[in-house]
């Protein structure tokens, strides 16, 4: 037997465009349906890290810097209150709860459930007695303030 044969194309002529996709085979759906685990399963593997840590993930995060203090939102569509926990130690704030399944066993789903975890670092300027969260509409907002400017100072230590 010519090995040959066995491939879907020849460097003669084209089988491939003589052949069409969709015949049927099971060979040729179970590697769709691995190329498309694979895929689903490497999304956003390959995001970079920025200051505040991972760039993917959910919940969805933002995270704004600036002079006075860090306020981070955090999406958290048809969550409560009571399902979330969120906790600041130091300087990484961690936001973490658990979305339950509203239906019982829906036949398709699209939606994510189950428990999660997301932390990202503030640095070390902020004061961590000067924090508030509010949940508003299925959006976490968390305000820390930064420690004064004569508490931030750098201090030069020299090198005997």
């Amino acid at each position: 037997m010519d090995v040959k044969s066995l491939m879907p194309w020849n460097r003669s002529k084209n089988l491939a465009a003589e052949r069409p996709m969709d015949d049927g085979s099971p060979f040729l759906a179970l590697h769709r349906e691995m190329n498309r685990l694979f895929d689903d399963f490497f999304h956003g593997a390959d995001l970079p890290t920025s200051r505040f840590g991972w760039g993917g993930g959910w919940p969805k995060m933002e995270v704004e810097d600036k002079a006075d203090g860090v306020k981070v939102s955090v999406e958290l569509p048809g969550m409560e209150e009571k399902e979330v926990d969120v906790t600041l130690r130091d300087g990484v704030l961690t936001v973490r709860g658990e979305k339950k399944s509203e239906a019982g066993s829906p036949s398709h789903t699209e939606r994510w459930y189950g428990q999660f975890q997301r932390s990202v670092q503030l640095g070390s300027d902020i004061d961590p007695d000067k924090v508030s969260a509010s949940l508003k509409n299925g959006l976490l907002t968390v305000t820390v303030e930064k420690k004064p400017e004569s508490d931030r100072t750098e201090k030069r230590i020299p090198i005997n």
